[in-house]
């Protein structure tokens, strides 16, 4: 058995995080599919049990009594302090790299997630609500833009959870309407974790139907 089982599925960014994190440290781990958009399988009275919100990702630690974790930045928290990577060295790092985490999911993968899946997955992406969604989505981007000017990492000297959490959903820039050229500070972030040992795309890692 492995020592980490990821439900998760190719479509989520969120599931993107922790699977990231765990092929950048080197964990051994295992991805357990959830039919998530067709067959709701989350809703379901077994999943409900492993995570009553309802929602993936959900990490299962096996070296830990078989521990139910889910939240994508409690997962990569978690997975830090036990893999002592990309976690923080100071308190003042810890601050800042919670800082981001709570920033990202509430304002950049938040919107993100909210138009892409109107404008791609509903065809919705014209209405009020979804344009909405996305003046907020192009304010966030252009906050982290701003932020990386002179920076190599979001939160520290070198890559961090933060980093991993902000690029859950980057690599489909093409769902969201957004060219990464126009934002240079982004483009050459994404340009170096993709750089990283181990890195990994989605699709190399998340899978799209039933697994053993």
């Amino acid at each position: 058995m492995a020592d980490y089982t990821l439900h998760c599925f190719l479509e989520s960014g969120n599931a993107y995080k922790p699977a990231l994190m765990l092929e950048l440290s080197g964990a051994d781990w295992h991805a357990q599919w959830v039919d998530f958009i067709k067959g709701g399988e989350h809703r379901s009275p077994e999943f409900r049990a492993v995570n009553n919100m309802a929602e993936v990702p959900v990490l299962i630690d096996h070296t830990e009594g078989d521990l139910a974790i889910s939240q994508s930045g409690v997962i990569l928290t978690h997975l830090a302090e036990k893999t002592d990577q990309f976690g923080a060295q100071t308190k003042a790092e810890e601050r800042e790299i919670l800082r981001w985490l709570l920033w990202d999911n509430h304002k950049f993968t938040g919107n993100i997630s909210a138009y892409r899946f109107m404008a791609k997955f509903m065809g919705k992406g014209d209405t009020e609500t979804a344009q909405n969604y996305k003046a907020r989505m192009i304010s966030a981007i252009k906050t982290l833009n701003a932020h990386l000017d002179g920076r190599d990492w979001v939160a520290a000297d070198r890559p961090t959870i933060a980093d991993i959490s902000l690029i859950g959903y980057c690599t489909w820039p093409d769902h969201f309407d957004v060219i990464w050229s126009d934002y240079p500070n982004i483009e050459a972030w994404l340009q170096r974790m993709a750089a990283l040992p181990n890195y990994k795309t989605p699709e190399d890692i998340l899978p799209t139907g039933p697994t053993a």
